[in-house]
């Protein structure tokens, strides 16, 4: 019982000299860091506001917060460190070899940060616009360090890590498509009446856009009828939707002004012939 008591007063004695030796030093590490958090968003906010004057992408505006947040906490850091009396030079040789065990580990995702660092910076496509890339295409929704987002035709989304994209031959169609209808109408029907009216019918859409210009052309001489070209200009969230608008236009037009539309003559019917 007395070598029981003689523990516990040795503990708590131990205790308490510990808590007076290292607990102004942890109590001042903490208020410190708790000061480099406030201290860190109000400098980021600060410099959020100050960098919307500049013609900035919005990942690279964001890039560069992170970083100047990231430096700031990383000074209230060392001065945390310094209160609670660790030596910085042997720490920082410690992370750096440990911090060479984790790059080796983490290739896949540094290669990630790499080629999102050169997307941000190289620009070779902005949010909004439409980009067909490793294989699938859709309209750019955000760009971050480690993958690229993109919205499909079918609304939703794709995810592609950067490292995918760096180094790919890129079509970056812009923020403008344009569309590739076509049309043949009979060789006795009036092609320049029918010309007339695709135009009038571009024309009167909100949807296609006066320029560029709508290009409309007789394209070819086909078997059946002449082939009319039509590529109108439109804006990337119309491109799937508004040959749903052209086309029934335009033939309910042709059938107003008379104008054939071609199609292959139907193949006779084959009659069974019955054995006598």
């Amino acid at each position: 019982m007395d070598t029981t008591v003689a523990t516990l007063e040795q503990t708590q004695g131990f205790l308490t000299q510990m808590a007076l030796q290292f607990g102004p030093r942890v109590l001042s590490a903490a208020l410190v860091l708790a000061a480099g958090w406030f201290t860190m968003n109000w400098v980021g906010r600060i410099a959020s506001r100050g960098l919307q004057r500049f013609a900035l992408e919005p990942p690279v505006r964001e890039l560069l917060v992170r970083i100047v947040r990231v430096l700031v906490f990383g000074v209230f850091l060392l001065m945390a460190l310094q209160n609670l009396g660790i030596e910085l030079l042997p720490l920082v040789a410690g992370l750096g070899i440990a911090g060479a065990g984790i790059a080796l580990a983490l290739q896949g995702v540094l290669g990630n940060v790499v080629a999102g660092l050169t997307i941000i910076f190289s620009k070779p496509f902005r949010v909004g616009q439409y980009v067909s890339i490793a294989g699938v295409e859709g309209e750019v929704r955000s760009v971050t360090m480690f993958n690229t987002t993109l919205t499909h035709a079918d609304l939703s989304s794709v995810v592609i890590p950067n490292r995918k994209i760096a180094g790919e031959i890129l079509h970056n169609y812009g923020e403008l498509r344009q569309l590739g209808l076509k049309v043949v109408i009979t060789y006795d029907s009036d092609l320049e009446l029918a010309l007339a009216t695709i135009h009038a019918l571009l024309a009167s859409n909100a949807h296609v856009l006066k320029d560029p210009a709508p290009a409309v052309q007789a394209d070819a001489l086909g078997d059946f009828g002449v082939i009319i070209s039509i590529r109108p200009w439109v804006a990337v969230q119309d491109y799937g939707s508004l040959p749903g608008e052209i086309n029934p236009a335009i033939l309910k037009a042709f059938q107003q002004h008379g104008i054939e539309i071609a199609a292959p003559p139907s193949k006779p019917k084959l009659q069974a012939v019955k054995a006598g």
